[in-house]
């Protein structure tokens, strides 16, 4: 098994360079995956975008679950890499996909029956119910083959090699942009099944990548390996995986609850409002993809040189990706504000949405520095095996600002206030979490 990036001896920029360069490219692809639904699905009308809005927290719900998972298999996986115990690393990640595949199997299966109670409770009307079931049956049945792709990604990324995964999530975004409108608008035997056909498409990229993606573990990455069952190892790795998996996905899994809720707070003005802040969603992730391809690329990085006991690379990694992003995220806020009214248009016809997308754009990205600040101090915590330190940056983060000041500024002032107190609450947390982490590491 070889690592392709020497993370224990190599330069840290250069090797974070060269590892966060390639998931950057692959992170472009998944947001134009998400990007090429949502620019389809508007062709359908508001009705069908506003449904699609509401969608978004229950599918990032499922996606943060497979983010956890991915975050504790990585770090397992790149300490033991780092102690130079390739064996063991192939025994637990075999054990750790196939318990991964029976969880989502079981979570995708209940909420299935929950389908209708969550999305009313959310402020859905009966009038984007049928959009929102058609979706939501199919994108859970396939939701099994997303997640184990990502914890396949993961796998990859512990060994040090970011660029099949980044090839991974290029060929999944590019199988979805061409089957979306096969299958939401029709052609020739094809069949238009409007929004559905956004789901069918996204479950077919996904579970031909997740085939890919398997072969290659066990081929090429020789992390997969056939081995009989056994209880007291496979309940070893379990233990292993989930105590830093369990709370990096409750923690991530918050995130789409907290956005069901500002998504709430959003629907009382209007339709027009939650398919403007649909959009901004989507919006947030390509903005932040630099420092999400960050935050891919940090934890191997100060996984492997923690269990080496290279202390001080992990000191100077986490100030220089602290300080670039900064510098990054301004930079791209000033470039959204120049193309605010390129993209509102983009996305819709309607001049309400339009209009509330752009006012999006010119408050809420001043704060994505921060929220940066705050993902990547939460993943280098998961990294340094103290995930419950990230998970109280999470929550601090989602309950305790990010919810209230939204509540407070939309009953103040109405959506702009709202969008305003996201950049608060966002900076606040920043501050807490840098602090936090500056503490821990000049104690270790």
């Amino acid at each position: 098994m070889s690592i392709r990036i020497n993370l224990l001896e190599d330069d840290i920029q250069k090797t974070l360079v060269k590892m966060t360069t390639p998931m950057m490219l692959g992170i472009v692809s998944l947001m134009l995956f998400n990007l090429a639904d949502l620019y389809f699905v508007s062709r359908l009308g508001t009705d069908a975008l506003a449904a699609l809005g509401f969608t978004f927290p229950v599918c990032f719900m499922v996606i943060s679950l497979a983010i956890g998972l991915g975050i504790g298999t990585s770090a397992i996986l790149a300490r033991l890499l780092g102690r130079g115990e390739s064996d063991e690393a192939q025994s637990l990640a075999t054990d750790n996909l196939l318990a991964i595949a029976v969880m989502v199997v079981v979570i995708s299966g209940l909420l299935q029956l929950l389908i209708d109670p969550v999305f009313y409770a959310m402020g859905a009307r009966d009038a984007l119910m049928p959009f929102i079931q058609a979706y939501m049956r199919v994108w859970l049945i396939g939701s099994v083959f997303l997640v184990i792709n990502m914890v396949c990604n993961a796998c990859m990324r512990a060994t040090g090699d970011t660029k099949t995964p980044a090839l991974m999530m290029a060929g999944s975004s590019l199988l979805n942009f061409i089957l979306d409108p096969l299958f939401i608008f029709g052609v020739g035997p094809i069949e238009g099944m409007g929004i559905q056909g956004a789901a069918i498409a996204s479950v077919i990229a996904w579970s031909l990548t997740t085939c890919v993606a398997l072969y290659l573990l066990f081929v090429h990455k020789r992390l997969l390996v056939l081995q009989p069952f056994v209880f007291s190892r496979w309940k070893r790795h379990a233990y292993a995986v989930m105590k830093i998996a369990l709370p990096a996905s409750l923690s991530n899994m918050m995130t789409p609850v907290a956005q069901a809720v500002l998504t709430y707070i959003v629907a009382h003005h209007g339709p027009e409002a939650v398919a403007a802040f649909g959009v901004g969603n989507r919006i947030e992730s390509l903005a932040l993809l630099v420092c999400l391809a960050l935050s891919m690329t940090l934890p191997p990085f100060i996984s492997q040189n923690i269990g080496a006991g290279h202390v001080e690379r992990v000191r100077s990694a986490y100030r220089m990706v602290i300080g670039f992003s900064l510098f990054w995220q301004f930079l791209v806020f000033i470039l959204l504000i120049f193309v605010a009214e390129d993209v509102a248009t983009l996305f819709s016809g309607n001049n309400t949405v339009q209009s509330l997308i752009v006012l999006w754009i010119f408050i809420v990205p001043f704060g994505f520095a921060f929220q940066a600040i705050t993902f990547l101090t939460a993943s280098s915590f998961n990294a340094l095996h103290k995930p419950f330190m990230a998970m109280k940056i999470s929550l601090a983060r989602l309950f305790l600002f990010t919810v209230p000041f939204a509540w407070l500024g939309s009953q103040l002032f109405g959506l702009q206030g709202m969008f305003i107190a996201l950049v608060v609450s966002n900076l606040c947390v920043a501050v807490l979490a840098w602090l936090s982490m500056s503490a821990h590491l000049r104690a270790s």
